[in-house]
């Protein structure tokens, strides 16, 4: 059974809660340079890492993910830091813990555990064994660091899900795992919302499970529906990108989704059974401040249906119903 944290506590309330924004296109709007590796700023410029943090739980984030999306050793050794991997880990836990202290309620840290960016076996090099090592060694420093909770997110195979969940659940923390969907409302591997939720009927011991990235809110919304159909006691998760990004003519990126309409991401994703909000990139803390009221203030509803999902949100990949996602499965 996994350890009693800030996180399961916050669960337990019942209540919906909000994680934070996004931190990489933060980081590279602050001055990181393409190609840099966010990681590093954890020891070298921690200041600036607390400073995003403390801007998502000002916002009223529940919910604060650690600076270790790429944390782990194949990511790093992009970078030739392969070899600091506990190091990077335990300094992006304090810097979060650090910011979460300073708030007047009780927020969550949530260490980030991203893919490894390697194909597994049979169709890439890397094997289940070599996954789950390396997926353990992050989580492991993630927990010594004293994460509240393993947040295993953009994963798109499961393969990859079943190594990265195998090694989170031997470090004896509550953890989490979130998909990355498509336009055609299936991961870069194939699997579908409702292909997940089944997963999550013989998992049951994962704390919550959903979509981040993406393509935006209503592809995550029906991702949540889908999910629901199959695996209505899911703890669902929501935390969708603010659009396709588009490219500024003085440089750099722009995401199209403002904090005004975050009002009906959280409507729909709320009624579609979603128990943890937040957004991906592209989000700002004015979004997350967003997402919080819209929160506070929420009044339940109906479950939407997809047609209504795709007409509010302007959602490209809206329109794969439960029926659909059976077909294509």
């Amino acid at each position: 059974m996994a350890k009693t944290t800030t996180f399961t506590e916050l669960l337990n309330t019942g209540r919906p809660l909000v994680a934070d924004g996004a931190m990489g296109t933060t980081l590279f709007s602050l001055g990181l340079e393409g190609g840099g590796c966010p990681e590093l700023l954890n020891v070298e410029q921690p200041d600036l890492v607390e400073k995003v943090h403390r801007g998502f739980v000002e916002a009223g984030a529940d919910i604060i993910l650690t600076n270790t999306f790429g944390g782990n050793r194949r990511r790093l050794a992009l970078h030739r830091l392969e070899d600091r991997v506990a190091e990077l880990n335990i300094a992006a836990v304090n810097v979060a813990r650090r910011a979460a202290d300073l708030a007047d309620r009780p927020v969550a840290v949530a260490g980030s555990i991203g893919p490894t960016g390697d194909l597994f076996e049979p169709l890439g090099p890397l094997s289940a064994e070599e996954g789950i090592q390396v997926f353990t060694e992050q989580a492991a420093a993630l927990a010594e660091g004293g994460a509240d909770v393993l947040w295993i997110e953009t994963i798109s195979s499961f393969e990859e899900l079943d190594a990265a969940c195998g090694a989170a659940r031997a470090i004896g923390l509550p953890f989490t795992a979130t998909l990355s969907f498509d336009t055609a409302g299936h991961t870069m591997m194939g699997i579908s919302p409702i292909a997940l939720g089944e997963w999550w009927n013989r998992n049951r011991d994962v704390a919550g499970v959903g979509a981040n990235c993406g393509i935006g809110p209503g592809d995550a919304v029906a991702t949540a529906l889908g999910i629901a159909s199959v695996a209505p006691d899911a703890t669902t998760i929501t935390k969708a990108n603010c659009g396709i990004p588009l490219y500024k003519s003085e440089g750099g990126l722009t995401y199209p989704i403002g904090p005004e309409e975050m009002v009906d991401y959280v409507e729909l994703s709320l009624r579609s059974g979603t128990r943890i909000i937040g957004a991906c990139c592209g989000s700002t803390p004015d979004h997350i401040e967003a997402i919080r009221e819209a929160v506070d203030t929420f009044t339940d509803g109906p479950t939407p249906t997809f047609e209504e999902v795709q007409l509010r949100l302007d959602a490209t990949a809206a329109s794969s119903s439960p029926r659909r996602e059976r077909r294509r499965r």
